[in-house]
C-alpha cells in the first residue's frame, strides 16, 4: 500500500476535526445541523456557515488525492454538503405561502423563519414569538448557494424547486428598504423587537443577488428555464443603500463587527476600497479586544450585569455593558480569510497567533473555538474601570460550530490546501478593482425610415431597427412615446425631442459622459448580457413570444404612463397628453386658443361683483354663462374655482348637451389646456383641486427613509408639521400630507415635487446630504420662497406665487442650489417668447454670475438701450402682473419676510444671514456635531431651549456615533420654528463643545442654550451700539429678539458670532471653570 504523505496525514486530522465538531451534529433524516446539544433548533445562518468547512474540506480532498479512498472521502463530504442545504431548501418550501405574501406586505409576520425543527423541518415557533424576519439569513443561504453550484455541486433538482429560488430572489430584493431583525436577531439592541435597517443585511442580499444573477442552477446540463434572472436596479438600490449607511450598522449600532462579512468574505460586497477600509478599522478601533471582537458597543448578551430572567433592556440599562461586552472569538477567523483574499501575511500571522492562544484544546489535540469570552460576574468593576485588563473565561457553545467552521476553513486556504478562490468560484473577491471611468453609449434607432430621414435632416445620423440586424430590438416605450409627439405631415419634430439628442451628441448629459454612435460600432466596447429568456425553445420560439401569444404582458399602450420632466410636459400630464391634442367635447364651451407661447391675457379678470341670485348668494348658473364667453384659461379657472367653492367637484354644471357635466369634467378639461399651454401655476393648482398623485411618491420616499433620512411634511412647529419615520403606502403618504399642509393645495403639490427630486439627488449625490439626518420639506419649501423673495426683491407673496409658476426643471435647479449650498442669483426672464418666468445662475466669489463676469449682461443692454429699452421693461410689468394674477384666488405664502431692499446694494451684503437660513432649514450641522453633543450631555444634565429639553440620560441608551442619538438632537433642534435661529443655537453648542476636552468635570445642572445665544446677542448690540450702530442696523428679529446683523455676522473674526458666543460661553460656565487663574481674553 502506498505510503501517506504529510499533507494527506494533516489532511485526514482536518478530517477527524470536521468529523468530531460538526458533521457528528447532522441529523441524519434532514441533514440539518442543531446549534448546540442543548439547543436543538436549526437556524438558517448557523447551518450555511457551519458547513462551509465541510464543503472546504471535501474540495481539499478532491484536490490533493494520494489514493481513491480520498476521492470517496471528498465525495462523501460533498454530499453531506448537499444534503444540509436541501434541508434548508426543503424547511423553506414548506413555507413558500409566505414568500408570496412577503412580497407584496413585507410584514414581519409574512417573513420566513430564522430556524427550523433539526428533525422534521418543521416550524418551532409562531410567526410572532421570534424576530423570523432576518433578510441576511435567506441571502447567505443563496450566496452559498451559487457558490456551490459554481464549484460543481448539484444541489437543485428540478425546475418546481428553480422556481423557488427566483421566488427567493423577489424576496430578498427589497432589503434595501425593509427593516429587519439582523444577523443578531435583536434588531434595535434593546432588544425590544424593534426592527431596523441593517447594513449587514443589505450587504448579503446585494451579493447574493450578483451571485445569482443569470447563473444555471443546474450547471452544465442546465436549459434557459433553470436560469435564475436578477433586476439590476434592485441591486444598483442595494449598493448605494449600503454604500450611505457604512460604517454604520444600522440606526442604533454605530458599528458592528459582522459588517466583517460584508466588507469581505464571503461577500464583498463594498466596491469601494477606501469605504472598506475604513470599517474595517472601525471595527479594528472601537470593538477589538483581547479574545476577539464584541458584536456592538454596549451589547448586554451574557455580560455579567444581564439579567437572564427578561430577553429586552431598558434604554438606561444599556450603559451599563460599556466595557464589559462579550468578545467573540468568530471574527477573528474573519480577519484570517480576509487576510487570505488580501495576501496580508502580516495580517494572517497576526490573528492566527492569537487566536491560538484563545482555542480551547480538547483530548486528542483536538482545537475548538468557543462562542464567546465572558468578563468573570467578581471582575466587574475592575474591568469597567481599567478595560481590557481583567481575563475572561469562555461561555457559550464548545465548540461554536459557525466559527468552528471558519477556523477550519482559513486553515485549509493558510496551509495550502486551497487557493482562495476556490471557495469563491465566483470571484466575488475581485469587487474592489479599479474599473475604467463608465460612459454611457447611447445608439439611437429609427422605427421607420421616415424618421431616419427627419433626424438625418437635422444632422442626427442613426440607423433603422431593419439594419441592426441580428440583433433584435423590443419595443422601447419611451422611445415610442417621443415619437408619437411627430407632427403628422412627418416634415418636422419636436423641438424638445430635437434638442435632447443634440445634447447627446455633445458627450455629457445629465453629469454623465455620454457617447453615440451605430449600435454595431457601440457593440465592441459594450459590457452584454446574455437573455436567456430570449433563447430559441424547442419550438422555435423565445419565452418572450411565448408570453405575447398567450396575453400575458399587457399590450404596450396600458403599460406604465411615461411622464417627461424634462421635455416640458406636466409633472402630473398623463401619457395620452404627450400626443398632439384632439378636440374636446367641450370645445364650444371652452377655448384652447391659449396654447400658443405668446398667450394674451385679458385684463378683464373675475370681477369682485360677483352675480348673485334672488337669495343674495352667488348664481353659478350665471358663471356658467360667462365661462362659455371667457378667452383665456386664467378666467376660465378663477370662475371655475369659484363653482368649485360654492357647489362642489361633483354639481352637474349643464354645460353642454351631455347628460351631467360636472365642475370635475371641466377641471379636467381645463388641465388638459394648461398643460399643453405649460402654465405651470395652474397645473400644479388643478392637480390638487383634482386630489392628484405622483406615482412615485411612495418610492421616492422610501428611497429617503432607506438612506436613514427621516421626512417632516407641513410648516414648522408641531404639530402641523409631521414625520415620516416609515415607509406609507401612497393613499396613506398623501392623506398625510394633505393634513400635514391643512388642505393648502399648492403646498401639498409642491411637497409630492420636492419630495421626488430629493429622492432623485440622493441617487446620484448622496453627499448633499451628509450630516442630514431628517428632511424638513415644508421649511425647505419655505426657504426656496424666501431666496426667491430675496433675489428678486419682491413680497412674500409674489415669491411664493414665482415658486408655484416654476417649470418643474427649475424647480429642481433650484433645489440643488440650495442643497449644495452654492451661491446663486434669480433673475427675471423678461422675454415673452417663453413661459420661464425666472432664470437661476451661479455666481462666484464677488458675487457675480458667469454672463456678468465675462460682461455679456452689459453687452446686450448697450445693444438694445436705444432701441428696445421701453419694450423691456413693459415685459417685466407684463410678468409682474402675470404673476400676481395667477393665483388672486390663492394667498397662502411659503415665503418667511425677506430682506430689506437697502440689504442687498452690496452683492454679499446677507450671505451669512442666507447661509444660516438654508443650513437650519435643512438640518444641516457640521461633521462631527453629534459626538461632541455626546460629550457635553456627559458633563451636565441637559440642554434646554424654551421649555425643550434634552435629557443628558440620552447618552445611557445610545452611543456618540448612533443614527438614533442624531435624531434625538434633530428633534430637540427642530423645537426651534426659526431655521437661521436653530443654525445660531447650533453655533452655541459648538462653543460649549469646546468645553468638553476641557478638566472640567461637570459644566452645571441644565445648560439653557437659549439663554446663551441671547447673552451673546446683547453683547454684540451692545459693542455695536458703542461704535455709532444705530436702531435700524441694530434690528430685532420679532420672533426671538435676535438681532438681524448677528445672523448676518460671518462666524470668525473681530465681529463674528463665534467672538461673543465665546464670551456668553465663557459668562455662563465660569464657575465651573477650572480654577487655574486663566482670564477670558
Amino acid at each position: 500500500m502506498r505510503s501517506r504523505s504529510n499533507s494527506g496525514v494533516r489532511l485526514d486530522y482536518y478530517g477527524r476535526l470536521v468529523s468530531s465538531t460538526i458533521l457528528c451534529h447532522q441529523n441524519t433524516v434532514t441533514g440539518l445541523l442543531p446549534a448546540s446539544p442543548e439547543q436543538q433548533d436549526a437556524w438558517v445562518r448557523d447551518n450555511v456557515y457551519s458547513i462551509l468547512a465541510v464543503w472546504g474540506l471535501g474540495m481539499a480532498y478532491r484536490k490533493n488525492a494520494d489514493r481513491d479512498e480520498d476521492k470517496a472521502k471528498a465525495y462523501e463530504l460533498e454530499q453531506s454538503v448537499v444534503k444540509l442545504m436541501r434541508g434548508l431548501l426543503h424547511c423553506m418550501m414548506r413555507q413558500i405561502n409566505k414568500v408570496e405574501k412577503f412580497k407584496y406586505t413585507q410584514s414581519p409576520q409574512d417573513a420566513l423563519h430564522a430556524k427550523y425543527n433539526t428533525g422534521t423541518c418543521a416550524t418551532v415557533v409562531q410567526d410572532d414569538q421570534w424576530g423570523h424576519l432576518q433578510i441576511d439569513a435567506t441571502s447567505i443561504f443563496l450566496l452559498f448557494l451559487a457558490q456551490m453550484t459554481a464549484s460543481g455541486l448539484h444541489i437543485i433538482f428540478t425546475l418546481d424547486e428553480v422556481n423557488f429560488i427566483q421566488n427567493l430572489v423577489f424576496y430578498i430584493e427589497v432589503a434595501y428598504k425593509v427593516a429587519d431583525y439582523g444577523m443578531w436577531e435583536r434588531g434595535d439592541k434593546t432588544n425590544r423587537g424593534i426592527p431596523e435597517l441593517n447594513a449587514s443585511s443589505v450587504g448579503i442580499a446585494k451579493a447574493a443577488l450578483e451571485a445569482l444573477d443569470e447563473l444555471n442552477l443546474f450547471g452544465a446540463n442546465g436549459g434557459p428555464k433553470s436560469v435564475i434572472h436578477v433586476l439590476t436596479d434592485e441591486v444598483q438600490l442595494c449598493e448605494s443603500i449600503l454604500h450611505s449607511m457604512l460604517p454604520r450598522a444600522s440606526t442604533s449600532k454605530e458599528i458592528d463587527a459582522g459588517l466583517l462579512s460584508v466588507i469581505s468574505y464571503p461577500a464583498f460586497a463594498v466596491e469601494n476600497i477606501d469605504l472598506v477600509e475604513l470599517t474595517k478599522q472601525e471595527i479594528i478601533t472601537k470593538l477589538q479586544g483581547r479574545y476577539g471582537c464584541c458584536r456592538f458597543l454596549r451589547d448586554g448578551y451574557k455580560t455579567p450585569k444581564e439579567d437572564p430572567t427578561r430577553l429586552y433592556y431598558e434604554p438606561e440599562e444599556l450603559k451599563f455593558f460599556e466595557n464589559l461586552e462579550c468578545e467573540w472569538p468568530l471574527f477573528w477567523t474573519y480577519m484570517i480569510l480576509d487576510g487570505l483574499f488580501n495576501d496580508n501575511s502580516e495580517q494572517i500571522e497576526e490573528y492566527r497567533e492569537v487566536l491560538d492562544g484563545i482555542l480551547v484544546k480538547a483530548e486528542g489535540g483536538i482545537r475548538l473555538v468557543p462562542e464567546l469570552y465572558s468578563v468573570p460576574p467578581d471582575k466587574a468593576s475592575e474591568e469597567c474601570k481599567n478595560p481590557h485588563t481583567v481575563n475572561r473565561i469562555p461561555m457559550g457553545k464548545l465548540p461554536h460550530m459557525w466559527g468552528q467552521s471558519l477556523y477550519i476553513l482559513g486553515c485549509l486556504v493558510s496551509e495550502g490546501f486551497l487557493a482562495a478562490g476556490e471557495i469563491d468560484p465566483l470571484n466575488r473577491r475581485f469587487s474592489t478593482i479599479p474599473r475604467p471611468d463608465v460612459v454611457v453609449q447611447v445608439a439611437i434607432v429609427a422605427e421607420t425610415v421616415a424618421i431616419k430621414e427627419i433626424l438625418e435632416k437635422h444632422g442626427i445620423n442613426v440607423q433603422t431597427v431593419a439594419e441592426i440586424f441580428p440583433i433584435r430590438l423590443q419595443p422601447a416605450r419611451i422611445l415610442s412615446r417621443i415619437y408619437t409627439r411627430l407632427e403628422d405631415d412627418e416634415t418636422s419634430i419636436d423641438p424638445n425631442v430635437l434638442s435632447t439628442l443634440k445634447k447627446l451628441q455633445d458627450g455629457y448629459f445629465g453629469g454623465a459622459r455620454v457617447q453615440t454612435g451605430n449600435l454595431s460600432a457601440l457593440l465592441v466596447t459594450s459590457c452584454c448580457t446574455h437573455l436567456s429568456f430570449m433563447d430559441l425553445g424547442p419550438d422555435g420560439k423565445t419565452l418572450a413570444d411565448w408570453l405575447a401569444s398567450h396575453d400575458i404582458i399587457e399590450p404596450l399602450e396600458h403599460l406604465h404612463e411615461f411622464q417627461l420632466l424634462e421635455f416640458d410636459v406636466s409633472l402630473y400630464l398623463p401619457s395620452s397628453f404627450l400626443s398632439i391634442s384632439h378636440p374636446s367635447p367641450y370645445s364650444s364651451s371652452v377655448s384652447s386658443d391659449e396654447t400658443k407661447d405668446n398667450v394674451e391675457y385679458s385684463s378683464a379678470t373675475l370681477r369682485k361683483d360677483l352675480p348673485k341670485n334672488a337669495y343674495g348668494e352667488i348664481d353659478c348658473k350665471a358663471l356658467v354663462e360667462q365661462l362659455k364667453t371667457c378667452s383665456t384659461l386664467q378666467e376660465q379657472f378663477e370662475i371655475i374655482h369659484v363653482i368649485y367653492m360654492t357647489k362642489g367637484m361633483d354639481w352637474d354644471t349643464n354645460m353642454t348637451d351631455n347628460p351631467s357635466t360636472t365642475v370635475r369634467d371641466l377641471l379636467m378639461e381645463l388641465y388638459t389646456k394648461v398643460g399643453n399651454a405649460h402654465q405651470w401655476g395652474l397645473i400644479r393648482y388643478i392637480s390638487g383641486m383634482l386630489q392628484k398623485k405622483i406615482e412615485e411618491l411612495d418610492q421616492a420616499c422610501t428611497t429617503l427613509l432607506s438612506n436613514q433620512k427621516h421626512l417632516t411634511v407641513g410648516l414648522p412647529p408641531e404639530p402641523h408639521e409631521r414625520t415620516i419615520s416609515a415607509p406609507l403606502p401612497l393613499n396613506e403618504l398623501t392623506k398625510l400630507i394633505e393634513e400635514a399642509s391643512e388642505q393648502n393645495v399648492s403646498l401639498v403639490i409642491l411637497t409630492q415635487e420636492i419630495v421626488v427630486y430629493l429622492a432623485m439627488y440622493i441617487k446620484t449625490e448622496p453627499s448633499l446630504f451628509t450630516e442630514m439626518f431628517r428632511l424638513r420639506i415644508g421649511l425647505i419649501i419655505q426657504v426656496m420662497a424666501t431666496e426667491l423673495a430675496n433675489s428678486l426683491k419682491c413680497s412674500g407673496e409674489e415669491a411664493t406665487e414665482y415658486l408655484i409658476s416654476m417649470r418643474p426643471s427649475h424647480l429642481k435647479t433650484l433645489l440643488h442650489h440650495i442643497l449644495s449650498g452654492k451661491e446663486f442669483k434669480v433673475e427675471k426672464n423678461g422675454d415673452h417668447s417663453t413661459w420661464k418666468h425666472i432664470s437661476i445662475h451661479d455666481v462666484d466669489h464677488t458675487g457675480a454670475t458667469k454672463s456678468e463676469r465675462a460682461g455679456i449682461s452689459k453687452l446686450k443692454v448697450e445693444m438694445k438701450q436705444t432701441e428696445s429699452q421701453m419694450t423691456s421693461e413693459i415685459m417685466i410689468g407684463e410678468m409682474q402682473e402675470l404673476a400676481s394674477k395667477q393665483f388672486s384666488s390663492v394667498p397662502e405664502t411659503f415665503a418667511t419676510v425677506p430682506l430689506e431692499d437697502s440689504d442687498f446694494i452690496d452683492a454679499r451684503f446677507g450671505q451669512w444671514l442666507r447661509r444660516r437660513r438654508i443650513d437650519g432649514a435643512l438640518n444641516r450641522v457640521p461633521v462631527g456635531f453629534y459626538q461632541r453633543v455626546w460629550k457635553i450631555l456627559q458633563k451636565c444634565r441637559g440642554l434646554a431651549f424654551e421649555g425643550n429639553v434634552l435629557q443628558s440620560t440620552t447618552t445611557e441608551e445610545m452611543t456618540p456615533g448612533e443614527i438614533k442619538f442624531a435624531v434625538q438632537v434633530e428633534t430637540f433642534l427642530n423645537s426651534v420654528p426659526q431655521p437661521e435661529y436653530r443654525q445660531l443655537l447650533v453655533e452655541t453648542i459648538l462653543v460649549l463643545s469646546m468645553l468638553a476636552d476641557t478638566e472640567v468635570q461637570i459644566i452645571g445642572e441644565i445648560i439653557y442654550v437659549d439663554r446663551i445665544a441671547h447673552m451673546a446677542n446683547n453683547l454684540f448690540i451692545e459693542e455695536q451700539s458703542a461704535l455709532g450702530a444705530d436702531d435700524i442696523m441694530l434690528e430685532k428679529d420679532p420672533a426671538n429678539g435676535i438681532c438681524k446683523l448677528l445672523y448676518d455676522s460671518a462666524p470668525s473674526g473681530r465681529f463674528g458670532s463665534m467672538t461673543y458666543l465665546l464670551k456668553a460661553v465663557a459668562i455662563y460656565v465660569d464657575e465651573f471653570l477650572p480654577d487655574s487663574g486663566c482670564t477670558m481674553q
